[in-house]
């Protein structure tokens, strides 16, 4: 694997002695480093099935179309964020629908609007213990509340800096109450015409305190920023904005390389983060509430390299799906605006990929109620869902589950439920609980 403080083109093993080592390079507190072993252990996947939700016809709550997201509360109840549209086209109608614990219609909550309460353009929802629930809502720049019952609350913003978070693609509801975690997307850019953006160096992971009319903001972890590559066309040809050239970053297009390591998290019990951030398989365990790494689990698997010939299949891969979205070929237009009011429009190439030389080895990852740590492995490219490891935040080593015996759960829950959204040949959801059995729960 990398060496991910080191450089980016050293495609050497790593000694578990970079494991903790920050992305500064500087030495981290002490912590205590776990490597399990490299044996699978299988395990059995088959899980009861509790209950499903899904028809093709029935009542408007019987009928799902695009599942963003789901989430179980403390009492069980299943609460799934739904809307028509999709990948192809914009997420249309959201909802949120609420069953109880044997699989019955309790409500509907929310509907498409600008006021309060109406989800403008919502990202995906987060659903606390006792049942409130936070819809992260860029059409209105906050965390829309609502409380156990369905009824609307308040709205949540984000302070200036902390408006990028309702972009994130990571939020999980904080076990003991009262706030959420989230990633934070590294700033690349800032204002198109305005002063240059800071250096980022990280990854930061966040707690956001939902208790007022703003969201109080505490960097909870760090995880390891990859280096942008280096490449000399990330300028929009023949645009000048006030002096300086305008980047593809500052159009949301950045150079990250393809195949760069993901960010991935989730939280634990006492709100104790877990999270990978590299090539290797190495997961990082905070301490209560956050607090430095305390333990890094490790397993001796390589990373996979990324070949000529699969840099080849990832670019026809990429230029079939833009075609499929009906943005095919590699030209485009932009218009951009200048703090003086003056707009200027140009066509541009898409700049070519450049590529990550490696694919991470683990895909996702997510954690149960009960302090178990699921972690998804990467297949072959292009397959990407893997075997999947179940471990526990001490780095026990509980057992795996073999490819293609189930996928990672969706959402869990408590008392072992977990929820799996299952998509038909037409991308039309079924939602499916199951129980799990008590080892890996």
């Amino acid at each position: 694997m990398l060496q991910q403080v080191i450089t980016l083109r050293t495609l050497a093993p790593v000694p578990l002695l970079a494991f903790v080592i920050a992305a500064h390079g500087r030495p981290l507190p002490a912590q205590q480093v776990i490597e399990l072993p490299t044996e699978d252990r299988p395990l059995d996947a088959g899980f009861e099935e509790v209950f499903r939700i899904g028809t093709i016809t029935g009542e408007s709550w019987q009928m799902l179309g695009t599942v963003r997201n789901v989430a179980f509360d403390g009492d069980g109840n299943l609460y799934l964020f739904d809307g028509t549209g999709g990948v192809t086209g914009p997420w249309l109608d959201p909802r949120i629908l609420v069953y109880d614990a044997a699989g019955g219609f309790v409500r509907e909550v929310g509907r498409s609007g600008e006021g309060p309460g109406e989800f403008s353009s919502p990202m995906s929802m987060v659903v606390m213990r006792d049942g409130a629930t936070a819809v992260n809502d860029i059409g209105h720049r906050g965390f829309q509340l609502f409380d156990a019952a369905g009824g609307f609350l308040r709205i949540v913003r984000m302070t200036a800096g902390g408006f990028p978070l309702v972009f994130a693609t990571q939020v999980a509801a904080d076990p003991r109450g009262g706030g959420i975690y989230a990633t934070v997307p590294p700033a690349r850019a800032g204002t198109i015409g305005g002063p240059a953006p800071p250096t980022t160096v990280s990854r930061p992971i966040v707690r956001l305190d939902l208790g007022g009319g703003v969201a109080v903001i505490d960097t909870v972890a760090e995880g390891w920023l990859p280096p942008p590559p280096e490449t000399a066309d990330d300028e929009v040809p023949g645009v000048v904005i006030e002096g300086r050239p305008v980047t593809f970053s500052q159009l949301g297009r950045g150079q990250s390389a393809v195949f760069a390591p993901e960010l991935l998290m989730d939280v634990l019990p006492y709100g104790r983060v877990v999270f990978s951030d590299s090539s290797g398989y190495a997961l990082k365990i905070t301490g209560g509430g956050g607090g430095p790494v305390e333990r890094a689990v490790v397993r001796s698997f390589e990373p996979q390299r990324v070949t000529p010939a699969i840099e080849e299949a990832e670019k026809e891969r990429r230029e079939a799906l833009r075609g499929a979205l009906g943005g095919g070929g590699r030209t485009r237009m932009v218009e951009v605006r200048g703090r003086g009011g003056e707009v200027q429009s140009t066509t541009y190439e898409l700049p070519e990929p450049v590529f990550y030389p490696e694919l991470s080895v683990i895909h996702a990852l997510a954690a149960t109620w009960e302090g178990r740590i699921w972690v998804q492995r990467r297949g072959e490219y292009p397959e990407t869902d893997g075997h999947i490891d179940v471990l526990t935040p001490a780095g026990d080593y509980v057992g795996t589950f073999p490819a293609g015996t189930t996928a990672l759960p969706d959402a869990f829950g408590p008392n072992g439920l977990a929820a799996f959204i299952v998509l038909d040949e037409m991308d039309v959801a079924t939602v499916v609980v199951r129980r799990l059995p008590a080892a890996v729960r």
